[in-house]
């Protein structure tokens, strides 16, 4: 057991190759797309709304269609059912999230410098306790705002949650609600990275010498 943790120890502390650090390299370049493209988009149709309502989600501020109107139209909507208004500060997230990408993005690029296999291994696993906590706080927010309903809203409406992906039919609107670009990229980003340790993993059998695997 011993002699496994030690080949362990040595494969992970094998530095990375060309081929991983430009894939790692990439990753940090994909990350910054959260910064100019929005995360996640929810629509709704309704008769009375036949162009639909857009809701743009960025990793730091609420974007409605038409010039942000549909923002103001929702909450108009909101209102009746005793929903609490959608506004950009009422979203803890947009303080920390931009701050968390970039340090990720610093890592990538500490790994893709002067990294190791056990670097990659590290950044790797921060991703993706990152992505399953972002994913985790998008739909409690989702459920918070269809759960808390004040009692004295004009129009009573059982709780309900919003979808994260795909549609659901909510009273009389069909609400869309699918990643976007800056949700693309980071998942890109992800591959890259287990592309990366995959390539660096093979990388560092291969340096090793037949008696040492």
């Amino acid at each position: 057991m011993h002699s496994v943790f030690e080949r362990l120890n040595r494969r992970l502390a094998q530095p990375l190759g060309a081929g991983p650090r430009v894939m790692i390299l990439a990753a940090a370049l994909l990350a910054m797309a959260i910064y100019v493209l929005p995360l996640w988009n929810l629509t709704m149709f309704a008769p009375q709304y036949p162009e639909g309502l857009r809701l743009d989600i960025y990793s730091y501020k609420l974007e409605g269609g038409h010039n942000g109107q549909d923002v103001k139209e929702i909450n108009i909507l909101n209102h009746y059912i005793g929903m609490k208004d959608l506004v950009t500060e009422d979203f803890t997230e947009f303080k920390w999230l931009p701050f968390v990408v970039g340090a990720l993005a610093v890592l990538y690029l500490r790994a893709a410098v002067l990294g190791t296999l056990g670097q990659l291994v590290d950044v790797l696993v921060l991703n993706f306790y990152f992505s399953a906590f972002a994913l985790w706080s998008f739909g409690y927010k989702l459920y918070s705002y269809g759960h808390n309903l004040a009692p004295t809203a004009a129009v009573k409406v059982p709780p309900f949650m919003p979808p994260m992906f795909g549609s659901r039919q909510l009273a009389n609107f069909e609400v869309y609600s699918y990643p976007e670009g800056a949700s693309y990229a980071l998942g890109c980003a992800t591959v890259l990275l287990c592309g990366a340790l995959i390539v660096g993993w093979r990388q560092s059998i291969r340096a090793e010498g037949p008696g040492e695997r």
